[in-house]
């Protein structure tokens, strides 16, 4: 929940007219336009760009890496359809207002980010906010975390060249996973259900769309 001091002024005709962006792109989830309603994203932005926190727009937050557009986080919870028993591993905690909404949706979610400070600076957000939920890693998320797994949803904010095997095998028994799939300069969002018996199936689920690359083992290479 946001305390007194998180829940600033300035920002609320702002965080309204990003839910009816949200909204107004056919994504009208109650439960989802909600989180973006009561989950500060200014509080997990770097000062220099906090003024722009409620556009629908991603966003630099350092060492090369960005904050996605809202909207289409908003899309990636609609596909995701994250109930509150599910254990949910994130690909890729950037800021760690993702992690957030996830927080507020799943049981527990395990989230992995390559970039140290990255994954520290959003430890510290989601402590302000008492978010207790979420456990942390830094490493190689192309790999996964499989001490946890399986994980009931995966989410991949960075674009993967194919569906990582290795985040596949975590995938449980009617999971589904989301993550943007293409070149590194264009992606497909990109809809990966498993059924009971284990089979997968992939659909695209969205227009093109455009994220930092997945370095890693089963990534692309570092330029």
């Amino acid at each position: 929940m946001e305390s007194g001091g998180l829940k600033d002024q300035r920002f609320m005709a702002a965080r309204r007219r990003l839910i009816e962006t949200i909204r107004s792109r056919g994504l009208d989830d109650l439960s989802i336009l909600r989180l973006f309603e009561e989950v500060p994203r200014h509080h997990f932005l770097p000062p220099g760009v906090q003024s722009r926190a409620y556009e629908d727009a991603p966003l630099p937050i350092g060492w090369g890496q960005t904050a996605s557009q809202p909207s289409l986080q908003a899309q990636t919870l609609q596909l995701l359809d994250v109930g509150p028993e599910d254990r949910v591993l994130e690909i890729g905690t950037g800021s760690g207002f993702f992690t957030a909404l996830l927080a507020r949706l799943a049981d527990r979610v395990h989230s992995v980010e390559r970039i140290r400070e990255l994954s520290q600076r959003a430890r510290r957000a989601l402590d302000e906010l008492e978010i207790r939920n979420v456990a942390l890693l830094v490493g190689d998320g192309s790999i996964g975390w499989r001490k946890y797994g399986p994980y009931d949803r995966i989410t991949v904010a960075a674009a993967s060249p194919d569906i990582p095997p290795a985040l596949l095998d975590q995938l449980a028994p009617s999971g589904r996973m989301v993550l943007p799939v293409g070149s590194r300069d264009l992606q497909e969002l990109v809809l990966v259900e498993k059924d009971e018996e284990g089979e997968v199936v992939r659909n695209e689920a969205g227009d093109p769309c455009t994220f930092v690359p997945l370095l890693g083992r089963y990534g692309w290479p570092e330029e």
